[in-house]
């Protein structure tokens, strides 16, 4: 059986074997993040798309090869812990579909010509884009992944770095409190999601030694911790005011629900069929409220072109 599956593992096509080593559901999931940052900015200073049609090309260029870089990264360091985990051990990285020195080839090159197209969208694009990289390869994978169950935290800087890219990209100012309500939003977002993916997966993290918050602390000590950030994600939506009232409405209602349906949830499903519908909801709640910034974005530039 084994050896089948192997086999059936290395016959896979190319176009799937690069997918899994730079992790295009990461990329895709992210960029509606980046998009939302970047059609607020365009709103938010009364640009048009073709205003800025080169630096939302560039953006959107940079964007993709950066974040394909950081998971083609993470994919070579990890790839120890990975052939433990089930959701893991068929990565390309794993089965040898792609050798090391091709990956840290192909990491590296995306990693220039990404940074080369977010200068070209603005210098500061560029920054946030390097630090979103930086965070996500040293110290999240190569540090606290492996030592300390704030490795979620850590990682979190990293992944609510979209948002700032797509800004930074249009305007140079990353202090509105529009954009620190999407950065904050993101950082926050992702501790009960990944809290919840480390619960579904607690055996293959415990066995593949990575210090989960459920790992190390236990499913109850999760669960209050989830309800903290929650409540944090609750007073972030009020940072919306200041730009719309409706996107704070929808944030507020949006995270609200979230912490009630872990209260109730909690009381009424056990740990694994909690985690399970807090991972599903997290999902919704993330491609609803991005969704949401960027539809409001563009109908307020519409709108206001045809003043």
């Amino acid at each position: 059986m084994q050896r089948e599956e192997s086999v059936a593992t290395r016959n896979r096509p190319m176009s799937n074997i690069l997918a899994q080593t730079v992790k295009t559901g990461i990329i895709k999931s992210n960029l509606i993040t980046m998009f939302a940052g970047l059609t607020l900015a365009l709103y938010t200073y009364h640009f048009s798309l073709l205003d800025k049609l080169p630096e939302i090309l560039f953006a959107t260029i940079g964007s993709i090869l950066i974040m394909g870089a950081a998971g083609a990264f993470n994919n070579v360091y990890d790839r120890d812990i990975d052939s433990v985990m089930e959701r893991t051990k068929n990565r390309p990285t794993v089965t040898g579909d792609i050798s090391t020195k091709t990956v840290l080839w192909l990491a590296s090159l995306m990693t220039i010509i990404g940074l080369v197209a977010l200068v070209l969208a603005s210098p500061l694009a560029a920054i946030m884009g390097f630090l979103g990289l930086f965070f996500y390869v040293v110290p999240y994978t190569m540090w606290t992944k492996r030592r300390t169950v704030y490795n979620t935290e850590v990682g979190s800087i990293s992944g609510a770095m979209p948002p700032l890219i797509g800004w930074a990209a249009i305007h140079p100012d990353i202090t509105h409190p529009a954009i620190l309500g999407l950065f904050i939003i993101m950082v926050i977002w992702q501790m009960p999601h990944f809290y919840a993916i480390a619960i579904r997966k607690h055996d293959e993290y415990k066995a593949a030694g990575v210090p989960m918050l459920p790992v190390v602390k236990g499913a109850r000590r999760t669960y209050i911790q989830t309800n903290v950030y929650l409540v944090i994600l609750i007073a972030s939506s009020f940072l919306f005011w200041s730009l719309s009232a409706g996107l704070t409405f929808m944030a507020l209602l949006l995270n609200i629900l979230w912490l009630v349906l872990s209260v109730f949830g909690y009381r009424k499903m056990d740990s694994q069929k909690w985690s399970k519908t807090m991972f599903i909801y997290s999902l919704i709640h993330m491609t609803v409220l991005f969704s949401t910034v960027i539809i409001y974005s563009l109908m307020g530039i519409i709108f206001k072109l045809y003043q």
